[in-house]
């Protein structure tokens, strides 16, 4: 058996990219894995319990960044801890998965949860954008990366999510002088397999056409370039639609909010929909001509990918992970992605239905893993990994 910890996803139903990749890792493991969370209440290790597993489950998306514990539950923990005082938690588990993105608080508490497990305990690791691009970071997470980067190196393994990943993860050990790192894989993600009916190729047709933008509203999302160049071309007279979806992250996001508001006042067509649920994600791809990622900075690049597998292309960054994920083919990859590449890559698209069509081609020739595969990718290369002391 596998624990896997789910701290922070298991407490809040946002649709995060690092939450979607723990919700999906651990559906894929359910049969093999045990979650389990730090109830800073309690202060111990535990099995979810019926709430949390619903929150995992929760079909809606959540607009609320963060775990969040309700008063109920604070109170629950404070007394279990005094009935349990002195009694182990948690059974022992063959191996230890860390998905998320750890807090401090988490980390004082790992020990603990290391002595429950036998076998190689393992880690995601995601990105280092909190240091690459600190002034589009929240200065919290700033603050924070520099712990959490060093406190990794107390895993077995680290498994990163892109290769761009796992090199900055190497390069800042090797900074650190770390003697002796733990080994670190680049495993690619999986994709959850999109539904038959959101791969209608409807979408060609509709007119005016649709431009997707999915993806969190923060800083290094790049929103204000997009939105630039959608102007742009709006008052060149070109007629499309623009559509954004995610989750506004407040303290890097308020130019791009403010920018939204005033090209809808203007009365541009431009959509924001907020989080939504993965449903309403499918239709959206399936309903829309072809998708922009403006992202400076990504450690996978998910909603690229995403696209790709509902045959929709995607402009996107030519950098790093991003350019990882184009490289298959089905997407315009752009250096730098400012307004004037995004502009011109946009003008292309829209009035070029021969070019549309060729890279949709590229994209539904292209094959992804799924979450099963993912899951079995990363428990082979765990068997790999010596138990360090």
């Amino acid at each position: 058996m596998f624990f896997i910890d789910l701290t922070t996803t298991s407490h809040t139903r946002a649709r995060t990219g690092i939450q979607r990749v723990a919700r999906s890792l651990a559906a894929a493991l359910r049969a093999r894995a045990c979650a389990v969370c730090f109830d800073p209440w309690q202060k111990s290790w535990r099995p979810l319990a019926p709430w949390e597993e619903k929150n995992l489950a929760a079909a809606a998306a959540g607009s609320r960044r963060g775990a969040h514990w309700p008063w109920p539950a604070r109170l629950r923990g404070v007394l279990r801890r005094g009935i349990a005082r002195g009694k182990a938690p948690l059974a022992r588990a063959d191996a230890l998965i860390v998905p998320e993105v750890f807090s401090a608080a988490t980390a004082a508490a790992q020990p603990a949860l290391f002595a429950r497990v036998d076998g190689p305990r393992v880690a995601l690791f995601h990105d280092a954008i909190a240091l690459r691009l600190p002034e589009l970071t929240p200065a919290q997470t700033v603050a924070r990366f520099p712990a959490y980067l060093q406190e990794l190196s107390a895993f077995d393994g680290v498994a990163a999510i892109s290769e761009d990943s796992r090199q900055s993860l190497l390069d800042y050990w090797r900074w650190l002088g770390l003697s002796a790192p733990p080994p670190v894989a680049a495993l690619p993600l999986g994709l959850d397999p999109p539904d038959p009916s959101a791969l209608s190729p409807a979408a060609a047709a509709v007119q005016p056409p649709v431009v997707l933008c999915l993806g969190s509203i923060e800083g290094r999302k790049n929103h204000l370039a997009l939105l630039e160049a959608c102007e742009r071309l709006w008052s060149r007279g070109l007629r499309f639609d623009l559509r954004l979806i995610g989750l506004a992250r407040p303290q890097t996001a308020q130019a791009a909010l403010d920018k939204i508001t005033a090209l809808q006042r203007a009365g541009r067509p431009l959509r924001y929909d907020g989080p939504v649920d993965d449903a309403t994600a499918a239709a959206a791809y399936r309903d829309c001509t072809f998708t922009v990622y403006p992202s400076l900075m990504e450690g996978f690049g998910l909603p690229v990918l995403e696209s790709l597998a509902h045959g929709k292309p995607c402009i996107c960054s030519a950098r790093g992970a991003l350019g990882e994920a184009a490289r298959g083919g089905g997407c315009v990859a752009l250096d730098p992605v400012d307004a004037d590449a995004l502009a011109a890559a946009l003008s292309d698209l829209l009035q070029n239905p021969a070019r549309r069509s060729a890279l949709a081609t590229e994209a539904r020739a292209r094959t992804f893993k799924s979450w099963e595969d993912y899951a079995a990718d990363l428990t082979v290369w765990m068997r790999t990994l010596p138990r360090r002391a």
